[in-house]
């Protein structure tokens, strides 16, 4: 939904395919993608062995507003979450966002640290990382949705003096990259309600949805081709009719105009959709309401998919009622029962409470489901089958990014706190607990962490530690002086473990590691320069200054 069709509240909300293949000329790329993957046929989307894929969606916000985190964190963890909206049927999630998430100075807020301790001194792309991987644990899969350029509001187009084409483009460029391979994300939704001046189908480039819709999938499909691509309408100005509806609703303009990419069978149309509760429309008067409701949605989108154009996705559709006398109650049963009765994908808007014009699944405790809404919803879910999907998102010099290597589908992460928090000191000190964050056991002798630091002279040195949950007889350590030292580092303590220290858990954690270096002499240290001292983090916290190694192959953390 949008600014300007809703009741002031809060905003919207919300990926996956990917693959190593690059469409440059004279190159094939297989209109039927690869393993894992999905592309469209007729008015399905469909996986590589041509099956129909079965989706229950719904869309979780707050990455497109200035909190930089999806809502809700700060009463409940992300896991928690996730959890709930796996046990409630849905495998699919329409994930918004903003590009300004993505600037140097956007840092997460409004997030309890205590409830989502992995989340703390993360970036807002790492915590999206973090939602995708936890996502795709569940067997829950995702499509990201540019929802605005800023966090300020809604844009009439896809552009802004603040956030050009260019900047647009190169960001959905660096998140198919960084999620390329990872089949938790399935597609990218364009951008959030197109309105006003945009239009379809003038050839105007500054204001030609369609173009620009074409020219932002085909950078995306050249860097991951087995994306889908995801296209709302527009308000009014489509070439060749006079038609206006909702904004991101109008999707007239496919039938003489539809976008063409350089991968085939790879489009998805989303219209949105709302009741009076957003605004008031004349169709919401007519004589015949709700009756006249599906010859409105066949004129307007319907007809892409009953026609076999191209797969119809409502990517956003909710109000507060649900009952059958009032308007918002009629529109809405009669909106479901046309999904329903044409076999549509869908997200329902949304999970959170916090929407101001239409709620959401959960109440304003942010733990009690809507059971009404839900009651609604049961007529067109489909029964789906959780099975989890490995992938570990990363981007460039990230863990598991491009660039960095990974290991299958193992991921692990660290949680640190700071020992000795000041600069000149007899001992680095710190506690770590290492998180299996695969959804199988990790033999621990197959683990090692490193934690990166400069020597200060060329006294010998030690690691001990003060406590380990698991035991320290089970714990192995070596400091390793580096053949050419890199900023921050020429030395890293290893810990690793013993063959007795057993396995870790699926989703387990290793408890404490307390552990001191130092020389033996006692000489002073000087942390302030160490590439992996976090002096501000004196709880539990992620670090990826701190690296995780299976069997040599680095899984998590950022190298110095």
């Amino acid at each position: 939904m949008s600014f300007g069709l809703r009741k002031l509240g809060v905003w919207f909300v919300a990926c996956v395919l990917l693959v190593s293949m690059y469409a440059f000329p004279g190159q094939q790329v297989k209109a039927d993608g690869a393993t894992g993957f999905y592309h469209t046929s007729g008015s399905k989307i469909v996986d590589s062995a041509g099956n129909t894929a079965v989706f229950n969606g719904l869309n979780w916000f707050g990455f497109e507003t200035a909190n930089y985190s999806p809502h809700g964190l700060w009463t409940r963890s992300m896991d928690d979450v996730l959890d709930q909206i796996k046990a409630k049927g849905y495998n699919l999630i329409r994930l918004p966002y903003c590009n300004q998430m993505f600037d140097a100075g956007s840092e997460a807020n409004s997030i309890d640290y205590v409830k989502n301790p992995d989340l703390a001194g993360l970036k807002p792309i790492q915590i999206m990382d973090k939602l995708i991987q936890k996502a795709g644990q569940r067997g829950i899969q995702i499509f990201l949705d540019r929802h605005r350029p800023d966090s300020g509001g809604q844009s009439t187009l896809w552009y802004t003096a603040a956030y050009p084409e260019t900047r647009w483009i190169s960001d959905w460029v660096m998140l198919a990259q960084r999620y390329a391979g990872n089949p938790t994300v399935i597609g990218a939704d364009l951008h959030n309600e197109p309105h006003g001046t945009a239009s379809w189908g003038t050839g105007n480039l500054s204001t030609d949805w369609r173009l620009a819709s074409e020219r932002a999938g085909n950078a995306i499909l050249a860097a991951n081709p087995n994306w889908l691509i995801i296209v709302e309408g527009i308000e009014t100005n489509v070439q060749g009719n006079s038609s206006s509806y909702w904004w991101g609703g109008n999707l007239t303009g496919v039938r003489n105009d539809p976008v063409t990419l350089t991968v085939p069978n790879r489009v998805v149309y989303s219209p949105h959709d709302y009741g009076p509760g957003v605004a008031s429309q004349s169709w919401f008067n007519a004589a015949d309401f709700p009756n006249n409701l599906p010859q409105l949605w066949d004129d307007t989108w319907g007809y892409i998919s009953k026609e076999q154009i191209a797969p119809i996705l409502v990517g956003e559709f909710g109000g507060r009622s649900v009952d059958t006398t009032s308007v918002e109650g009629k529109w809405q049963n009669k909106l479901v029962s046309y999904i329903g009765q044409n076999n549509l994908y869908w997200t329902y808007w949304c999970v959170n409470p916090n929407s101001g014009d239409t709620g959401g699944l959960l109440l304003d405790d942010w733990t009690t489901w809507n059971e009404p809404k839900q009651a609604m919803l049961d007529t067109i879910m489909k029964p789906v089958t959780f099975t989890p999907i490995g992938g570990q998102p990363g981007g460039p010099g990230e863990p598991g990014g491009p660039g960095e290597p990974g290991s299958g589908d193992l991921q692990a992460s660290v949680l640190y706190r700071a020992g000795e928090t000041g600069a000149a000191v007899n001992s680095i000190r710190a506690s770590l607990q290492l998180k299996n964050e695969s959804g199988t056991a990790i033999p621990l002798n197959e683990l090692t962490i490193r934690y990166w630091y400069t020597r200060d002279g060329n006294a010998s040195q030690t690691l001990e530690f003060d406590y380990a949950a698991i035991g320290a007889s089970k714990l192995v350590t070596s400091i390793v002086p580096l053949a050419t030292p890199v900023t921050g580092a020429d030395t890293y303590a290893e810990i690793g473990f013993t063959a007795g220290a057993g396995s870790l858990a699926a989703s387990g954690n290793t408890g404490d590691i307390q552990f001191r270096i130092h020389n033996t002499n006692w000489a002073n240290l000087n942390q302030a320069n160490d590439y992996s001292f976090q002096p501000a983090l004196t709880s539990y916290a992620a670090n990826d200054h701190i690296t995780v190694y299976h069997q040599g192959t680095l899984i998590y953390g950022v190298e110095p």
